[in-house]
Formats: C-alpha cells, structure tokens, sequence
C-alpha cells in the first residue's frame, strides 16, 4: 500500500445506497485514505440513511440544500485543507468508481512531477477522450491515441480528479457562480496561469453510470460556458459563442420538433441569464420547464 495519505471528497445528493458503493470502492483501493462525503440532500432523513450505511470513519458534511457540485465540493475542500492532512486530494461524484489500482496510479504519476497541480483519471477502453478547450466552444472531449501513464491535458474532468494542497492554496477552490459543469475547466485555468501541469493519466480507470438529467444539464453547459469564456477569453469569443448557442437551438429543435418550443425557450434562456448575470442553480422556472421532460 502506497505510504502517501489522499483525502477524498465526495458530493452526493439523494443517492444513499450509490454513495455507499462509491465509498466502499474508494476504501478499497490501495491507498490510506481520509473519506468526506458531503451531503447535498434537502431531506434530513435522507442525511440519516447515509450516517447509518457508510463506516463510522467517514466524515458526512451536511449541507442542507441543493448546492451545487462546486460549491458541495468546496465544502469539503475546506475541511480537508483545515485538516492539514495530505498533499493530495481527490474529488467525485457520488457515483464515481474508481477501477482497481486507479488512486494509486494517480498519485504516482502526479508524485513523480514536483509541477503537478491537477490530474484526472481516464474513462478505460472504447472512450479513447481527452479533455480539450477551444476558445469559443468551451470544454469538450477530443479522440485521443491511448497512451501509458500521464498526458497533458487542457482540463481534467470532475469524475474523478485530484489536486494537489499548494495548488488550491495557490489559485483556491472552484468558482460557485458555475453551480455545476465548467468549474473543473476554470479552476485548471487558473492552475495553469500559476505555473501548475494538469494531466490525465492512462491507465488509471474510473466509471460512472448516471447520466444527468439532460435538459438542466443542456441549461447549465450553455450558460456556463459562455461565463468561462467570457471570463478567460473576453468579449468576441463570448458574442460567438451565443451565437452558435442560439443556431444548436435551432438544430436541436428540427431534430425533436415535438418539442421545439421548448429547447428554443430553454436554450434561449441559457443565454439571457449569463447576460443578466445570473449564476447559481437554475432558477426554479428552468426546474420546472424541465419537470418531467427527457432528452
């Protein structure tokens, strides 16, 4: 067992039993590691079923509301960087599972690079991606040639990623404004401007089985990344990437016209909160545009 101790930061909402699971797969890797799951559920009930299913060695950090994987994450960031325990951390979502071996081939493909600041784990065979960042389209996957060990990347995805203490007490933690997505490509951002590599590593496999609910995901992604532009890239390169936010619209409701009227309306949408200014959870009338739909 590698002698290097990992803190773990895990954000759940209203998953008890998959939380378990992740947590039982993160504990058997073969790594010492320090468990905070932080618990994003409104319902104290649901907060007692975790207490009651997971090790007493956990530390669960209940949030009481909805807030986010960000801001979640941040929550549990903060306990870890207060413990003082570690030099790396990792952080996923309640339904990361990470392969055998994985944590430890993290940390020695980022130990052996005093640099490393960020690294995430790859998808295993058949998702040959690497996390990529265009000016104007964000962050999206690119097709990659499968490699042995670490690779620069542009960002590391959120499934599993682990960062390094100087790194976040250097640039800090995410951004909440982004609430969910985008987060993990600004905070590589900054860590990059600092002078830190961010890699991915080959080799070391995670998976997850729940996709989101795609609609809120589609609200979120638009006006999220036109926030990360605008912030890292400036004004035409945002003024761009509406644009092609409005014409995805158009496309997306040709290709379900069933239910045009409302990709137009929530997409659109997307677009005028990043130009109002509003950021955080989806406003409950988007919640509630999307009740009940399916992508």
């Amino acid at each position: 067992m590698t002698t290097e101790r990992l803190g773990v930061v895990l954000v759940h909402r209203d998953r008890p039993d998959t939380v378990a699971a992740t947590v039982a797969a993160f504990a058997g890797q073969d790594v010492e590691t320090d468990i905070v799951v932080v618990d994003n559920s409104e319902d104290p009930a649901v907060t007692a079923t975790l207490r009651r299913l997971l090790p007493a060695d956990v530390t669960v950090l209940r949030t009481g509301a909805n807030t986010g994987f960000g801001p979640g994450a941040n929550v549990g960031l903060r306990h870890w960087l207060a413990q003082g325990r570690g030099e790396w951390v990792a952080v996923a979502p309640h339904d990361a599972l990470p392969a055998e071996g994985c944590l430890a081939r993290l940390l020695a493909e980022a130990a052996a690079r005093a640099d490393a600041g960020l690294v995430c784990a790859e998808f295993g065979d058949g998702f040959d991606l690497v996390p990529a960042l265009d000016w104007v389209i964000g962050g999206f996957y690119r097709p990659a040639t499968r490699g042995d060990g670490w690779e620069d990347v542009d960002y590391p995805h959120g499934t599993l990623m682990l960062a390094r203490r100087a790194a976040l007490e250097e640039i800090g933690l995410f951004d909440e404004r982004y609430f969910a997505y985008c987060e993990e490509v600004d905070l590589a951002l900054r860590a990059r401007a600092a002078g830190w590599r961010v890699g991915m590593v080959w080799g070391a496999v995670v998976t997850n089985g729940t996709l989101p609910a795609q609609l809120i995901a589609d609200y979120l992604q638009i006006r999220n990344t036109l926030l990360l532009i605008s912030t890292r890239f400036g004004r035409y390169p945002t003024a761009v990437r509406a644009v092609l936010a409005v014409f995805s619209a158009l496309g997306r409701a040709r290709r379900d016209p069933g239910r045009a009227a409302l990709h137009l309306r929530l997409e659109s949408r997307a677009v005028a909160d990043f130009f109002r200014g509003r950021f955080g959870p989806p406003p409950p009338d988007v919640v509630a545009m999307c009740a009940g739909q399916s992508s």
